[in-house]
């Protein structure tokens, strides 16, 4: 008996040790791409609802952020005022979706449903693609031709060019004024990918433009750079809340390159810094960017870029800005754990990545792996990494002020149910109104305590929220949180 009951209390100590080990800020997102051609063939309804069952599987497996792409090559996944609905969504670019549906107005209200932020994903240089037959008439590299270069059987908006540059902050602006998005992000296409015999027709411009500097190389970073900054301060004028967010390739540099004076890590891939002429690590520094999520794609034991080094390098490296790693749903279930040959590399990726200080989170590449469940990787999220819900990590570099607590909090029947019921807290500006609610509930022998994650029973945007099953002599704790999920003092109502 003495031996059972010891099993018993072991193993509800672990329960209990396993629960609060989880954070309760960290950003768990997920990306949305055009690009893979999931929309094509599908009437907007079918689309629609292909996006709400990997939308309803997402929330189950706890992601709270979704990273949907609506730029991909110069045109728009959304009603946009300079650009042409995208062929990736009805087929043939400038075509606009049957029915009148814009997908990014649709999927802000979707995430917003289920407690997620919703992040426009645009790429800034990209004009056409290498399957792409024709360009609409109303494209900005069929009306301005001058302004792009081809490149691979591409074309890109020329970095070098002031024009380009306004034109990407303006269809940035007509995003913030026009959609209620919680972030702009963009990925990790900045100077095109290098392709072996192809070289970049820049340097005319480089002569013309590039006073004050002696090497193109550095000259192309500074185009790029001059891009972020613009980018920022846009964000910043127009919205100052929305988060501005960059996904780089997951090398910024090697240490063993011969022309590597700065920082580097021990790998020997493609390169952020010298490569794609993205200077990640000043962004950072600058303050020009409010997040990062380098793309980590690799596995533990791969001889070029190792994930675990990477992880390393970049917590050491870029930890002025919230830091969140850039997962491979379905490289990392095809390689092997070293420490166990049974199992696929999830498990220690995770702690790597929950070891380290400065990582706040993590979003996977891409969604739909995750909801296809290879390896059983949406399960883990589900049932271990994510078991509890989690609020977004504090950016108090843009707002560190808490909104004030709800007011007026009871307990009323609504549609013949018990509910928590409450008012909003009254708030002078948009940084600090409250736009969703945590409800923590305890029982009769627990300690109130906020810090605890699993005292969390819900997250919602509504004022109201639906006692469920036996509650008698528990207390629950409201509180609110702003658009930067920063936490207001809590209001609590015993049963």
């Amino acid at each position: 008996m003495k031996k059972i009951l010891a099993i018993y209390l072991l193993f509800w100590v672990s329960v209990f040790v396993s629960a609060e080990q989880y954070p309760k800020r960290e950003f768990r997102g997920a990306w949305i791409q055009c690009v893979n051609g999931q929309y094509l063939g599908k009437t907007p309804g079918q689309i629609r609802q292909m996006l709400v069952s990997q939308l309803d599987v997402l929330q189950e497996a706890g992601i709270n952020a979704i990273l949907f792409q609506v730029r991909a090559e110069g045109d728009a996944l959304y009603n946009s005022s300079y650009e042409p609905w995208s062929r990736y969504l009805t087929g043939t670019q400038g075509v606009a979706p049957a029915d009148g549906w814009d997908p990014l107005r649709w999927m802000i209200e979707q995430c917003h449903q289920r407690n997620m932020e919703c992040h426009a994903w645009i790429n800034p240089y990209r004009a056409k693609t290498k399957g792409t037959t024709a360009l609409a008439s109303e494209h900005a590299a069929c009306r301005h031709p001058e302004r792009v270069f081809a490149y691979a059987d591409m074309l890109i908006f020329n970095p070098a060019l002031e024009e380009n540059r306004m034109f990407t902050c303006m269809v940035v602006e007509d995003i913030l004024n026009h959609y209620d998005v919680d972030g702009i992000h963009i990925d990790d296409y900045f100077y095109p990918y290098p392709v072996k015999g192809e070289i970049i027709p820049d340097e005319a411009y480089f002569h013309a433009k590039g006073k004050g500097f002696r090497d193109i190389h550095d000259w192309r970073r500074h185009n790029v750079n001059m891009l972020v900054e613009d980018l920022h301060n846009i964000i910043r004028k127009t919205k100052p809340w929305v988060k501005f967010g960059v996904s780089p390739f997951g090398i910024c540099r090697n240490s063993t390159d011969n022309r590597n004076s700065k920082y580097g890590s021990a790998t020997s891939g493609l390169q952020n810094y010298d490569d794609l002429y993205a200077d990640v690590v000043l962004w950072q520094d600058k303050g020009w960017v409010d997040y990062l999520i380098p793309q980590i794609y690799w596995n533990i034991g791969t001889r070029a870029a190792d994930y675990d080094v990477l992880c390393h390098w970049w917590n050491d490296y870029c930890f002025n800005r919230p830091l969140f790693i850039g997962q491979d749903v379905e490289r990392t279930v095809k390689g092997v754990d070293p420490e166990d040959n049974s199992s696929h590399q999830m498990r220690i990726k995770y702690r790597i990545q929950r070891e380290l200080k400065n990582i706040q989170g993590s979003c996977q590449w891409y969604a739909a792996a995750v909801v296809n469940n290879p390896g059983n990787y949406r399960t883990m999220l589900e049932k271990e990494y994510h078991r509890y819900p989690a609020l977004q990590p504090r950016m108090p570099f843009i707002d560190k002020k808490a909104p004030k607590k709800p007011r007026g909090v009871k307990i009323a029947v609504l549609e013949g149910k018990p509910h928590l019921v409450w008012n909003a807290p009254k708030g002078k500006g948009e940084l600090d109104k409250a736009v969703q609610y945590v409800v923590y509930k305890f029982t009769v022998d627990e300690h109130v305590d906020i810090d605890k994650v699993s005292a969390i029973v819900g997250l919602t945007r509504d004022t109201y929220f639906p006692i469920e099953g036996n509650a008698s002599g528990c207390t629950f704790i409201i509180t609110a949180l702003d658009r930067l999920h920063n936490e207001s003092k809590g209001v609590k109502i015993k049963l």
